[in-house]
């Protein structure tokens, strides 16, 4: 598994630190491993982390008292999430819950309010991430209500090699039909016939465990 400090360096905010800066944020970090199905956190908990995840994949979703469930992302390898929750120090509203084995990356909100009054790079890809994520869900939710399923598998596939929210993915993403079952909110078989369909299209090629996206720009745009 990659470790903290591959994923710092791969995490622009980290890298436009002064050394110091760097040192004491990594510092405060706490690392830790889960198993498939394991929480990071539960909805309903303080939002007390920033969160990141160092390995693996990890989704946030909701639960309903009813029993039906809502999935809002997958995060992969490299990716940082929940600066919003740690902004307004509210309760967390989804659980984060890892589909396979991950290792993830605690921040103390107390170490992200101090690189925000100290940073001004930190603060620049903060605004910037809060933005792209802005834009995502409002796009999600359309697609959601508008789009049938297969264009909504395209869309979570391009959504999946956002070079802001999730960098460092090139054209490859890891990933199981049950895992993007999930993240899309239809069965494994729909998924399987909409993954079908976009390799057919020369959207992407899928192989086990892995989709490959040969035109990433098409899959934003199938289905309008």
């Amino acid at each position: 598994m990659q470790t903290l400090d591959e994923m710092l360096t791969a995490s622009p905010w980290a890298q436009a630190l002064p050394p110091d800066h760097l040192q004491r944020a990594r510092a405060a970090i706490i690392v830790r491993d889960l198993e498939p199905g394991a929480y990071v956190c539960h909805k309903g908990d303080p939002a007390n982390v920033w969160v990141g995840v160092i390995d693996g994949l990890v989704k946030l979703s909701s639960l309903s008292d009813s029993g039906k469930s809502v999935t809002f992302a997958a995060v992969p390898a490299n990716s940082w999430f929940g600066e919003g929750s740690v902004f307004k120090k509210e309760a967390r509203k989804y659980d984060v819950v890892a589909l396979r084995e991950s290792r993830v990356a605690l921040m103390p909100e107390a170490t992200f309010f101090w690189l925000l009054d100290t940073s001004i790079p930190f603060n620049r890809f903060i605004l910037t991430q809060l933005n792209e994520r802005l834009g995502q869900f409002m796009g999600a939710f359309e697609h959601d209500r508008l789009l049938e399923p297969e264009a909504r598998v395209a869309r979570t596939i391009a959504n999946m090699l956002h070079p802001q929210l999730y960098p460092g993915h090139e054209s490859a993403i890891e990933i199981s039909q049950d895992e993007l079952s999930h993240l899309v909110g239809a069965s494994r078989q729909r998924i399987s016939q909409a993954l079908q369909v976009l390799e057919k299209s020369g959207l992407i090629k899928v192989t086990y465990r892995m989709i490959t996206v040969l035109d990433v720009e098409g899959l934003r745009s199938f289905g309008n």
